[in-house]
């Protein structure tokens, strides 16, 4: 009797493994030319590996040990629940950016609509910024922002930086971009108000790019918390810019906000609150990571190589010494 429990146990686990390797691996098949390389494991591919050569700080470590492994140009593998092509190195780049909506087109994973819910798909509202946004790169647009960016700049060296023998450069920048980032899309520029989106927005970064399950207590779902919780705010902060512009008490132009509402269309293409709250989220996430990504990394490589700190600090003094004799 033992053996036949055992015998019918076995057959459980075994029918139970190959229903989910058939339910998850089904979606995975794909035919026709592809690119060297593995997707790993059904539904995680090689998302693990991935994530933790992030943990370990060495995030390009996944990608330069599969293009010694598999090719310098292109290699497949399996990303948090999709199949995925990397292209590698300038002629991969240009192929992608020369081509789009010729032979690529934008994409998100679904998981993304349940951070940023909309009746569009996040591909088509990322779309429709692209197309808003070089309003905001025009020359008069930018001489705006000037004085502001260089006001804020000022008070974080004089509060952050000086007098201190040693700074926590990832952080500083970080909280810096973001103050930046709040003033110019919208207006927000009380220390206490922005340190309300500090918390869930470190959420939000961390689990956009997690394993996409949201069962309480993991990444993802602390994610969709943070998200949840920002929009909120912002739709709040929406509403009281629309009574804003209607009195006169704000301008159409001064930032990305006011243009979205008094841009916004009157028929079935209207954004909702809810909708011009998630295309600030994008944004403002710029704001919030990639910006003090990439700027941290310059200092760093500024700290590491003196010979290029020198030659840029005397490119900044002749800039202000030609800078001075015009004034």
């Amino acid at each position: 009797m033992t053996l036949l429990y055992g015998c019918l146990l076995s057959l459980l686990v075994i029918s139970v493994t190959l229903a989910i390797h058939f339910l998850f691996y089904k979606n995975y098949r794909t035919s026709g030319l592809q690119p060297p390389g593995k997707t790993g494991w059904p539904f995680l591919g090689e998302t693990m590996e991935f994530l933790s050569t992030g943990w370990n700080g060495q995030p390009e470590k996944f990608i330069f040990d599969r293009i010694a492994r598999y090719s310098s140009n292109i290699f497949k593998t399996s990303l948090l629940g999709y199949n995925t092509a990397v292209f590698c190195g300038p002629a991969g780049n240009k192929f992608l950016f020369a081509n789009e909506y010729k032979l690529v087109r934008l994409w998100v994973p679904d998981y993304v609509n349940k951070l940023f819910p909309s009746k569009n798909s996040a591909a088509d509202e990322a779309v429709k910024m692209r197309k808003a946004f070089p309003y905001f790169l025009k020359p008069e647009a930018l001489q705006r922002y000037i004085g502001v960016m260089d006001d804020i700049t000022a008070k974080h060296f004089s509060t952050d930086w000086e007098n201190h023998e040693v700074v926590a450069v990832y952080p500083l920048i970080k909280r810096f971009a973001f103050v930046i980032a709040s003033r110019l899309f919208i207006s927000v520029d009380d220390p206490d108000h922005i340190a309300r989106f500090a918390a869930p927005f470190e959420a939000l970064v961390s689990g956009i790019f997690s394993i996409p399950i949201d069962i309480p207590g993991t990444q993802f779902n602390k994610a969709v918390k943070g998200a949840n919780h920002i929009r909120k705010e912002l739709i709040e902060i929406i509403k009281q810019r629309k009574i804003d512009l209607d009195e006169g008490k704000a301008d159409p132009k001064q930032d990305v906000l006011s243009h979205m509402i008094v841009t916004n269309d009157d028929d079935e293409n209207a954004m909702t609150d809810s909708d011009i709250a998630n295309k600030l989220i994008a944004l403002l996430l710029g704001g919030h990571d990639t910006i003090a990504s990439t700027c941290t990394s310059i200092v760093r490589y500024l700290a590491e190589l003196p010979e290029i700190y020198e030659g840029v600090y005397k490119g900044i003094i002749s800039i202000f010494l030609s800078m001075y004799r015009y004034l």
